[in-house]
């Protein structure tokens, strides 16, 4: 396949586009500068200069593609708070796309996160694949859009990412910024107990799923990309602890945001997620080490 992904330079995309490549994919890479085009073609894929709002190179792209893998996002504005503009630039993108498919039969995998399941009437048990909600939330609108493309002959799913891709490719990512923050205040820190449960994902087991989804996925599915089910955040925090050698402290609510900034509130969800159903569909087995084996591994904690 001619397969377009957007995000192409980016931590997961930097996997995703060798992933598509060593099997037999032809990429190209959506690219915002110059740096990202050369980040891209050293990765041995194409270069197509534009951002998410260049949408007229979305949609030409698309159609000119095989397929598309939509991973960008307004990251930027997510981290000065503005999630709503963040929610309503990843939509306009993906209609976008839509247009370049419409009609074809084409695949389009589009990317949520499984911390919507957190803000759900879910309890007692993992969030799972089959879990969906109505209209309204952020990056939910997003979702139930790339699902029903199916009614427009689109081959779309929706992979729900953990919170945590994980691996030596991360450098921008939640871990990261809960690792700046231990060093910038002397310890690590979780809320409460820490009994609040986060799933995780190696990138590179990520990068197979995107790749399965692209090649397999049928129509409208929802897939969730977790290898680890659910990591109390207290283990998080000790490992970030011990590989620091620094101490470890809970901390309040009313402390989170003074430690970890715009994580303040997420640091708190409670998201444990199935994969069950991602892994038999697609016959998806995560092979990489969990989050705690990959903290541990000490890549993170170089200077």
């Amino acid at each position: 396949m001619r397969v377009f992904v957007t995000g192409a330079s980016g931590h997961l995309g930097s996997a995703v586009v060798p992933e598509l490549l060593s099997a037999g994919h032809e990429v190209v890479g959506l690219a915002r500068s110059d740096a990202s085009a050369a980040t891209i073609e050293k990765l041995g894929a194409q270069a197509r200069r534009g951002d998410l709002s260049d949408l007229d190179v979305l949609r030409e792209e698309a159609a000119a593609s095989d397929g598309v893998i939509h991973l960008a996002f307004r990251h930027d504005l997510m981290i000065n708070g503005d999630l709503a503009g963040a929610a309503a630039a990843d939509l306009d993108a993906l209609k976008a796309l839509a247009d370049g498919l419409d009609g074809s039969g084409k695949p389009l995998v589009g990317t949520t996160g499984t911390a919507m399941l957190a803000m759900g009437d879910i309890v007692g048990r993992p969030g799972t694949e089959r879990d969906t909600f109505p209209s309204g939330g952020y990056r939910i609108d997003a979702e139930n859009f790339v699902a029903n493309l199916a009614s427009r002959d689109v081959r779309s799913s929706i992979v729900r990412l953990a919170p945590t891709v994980h691996s030596s490719l991360d450098h921008y990512g939640f871990i990261t910024a809960i690792i700046a923050a231990a060093r910038q205040n002397g310890y690590a820190a979780y809320v409460g107990e820490g009994a609040n449960r986060w799933p995780a994902v190696h990138t590179l087991d990520a990068a197979e799923l995107y790749r399965l989804a692209l090649e397999r996925a049928p129509a409208g599915a929802r897939l969730h990309g977790a290898a680890d089910e659910g990591v109390p955040f207290q283990q998080i925090a000790a490992a970030i602890g011990r590989n620091l050698d620094i101490p470890v402290r809970s901390i309040s609510a009313d402390e989170a945001n003074d430690h970890f900034g715009f994580l303040g509130s997420f640091v708190q969800l409670d998201n444990p997620t199935s994969s069950a159903i991602t892994r038999e569909l697609l016959d998806w087995t995560p092979s990489h080490p969990g989050l705690i084996a990959d903290l541990d591994a000490g890549h993170y904690f170089q200077a």
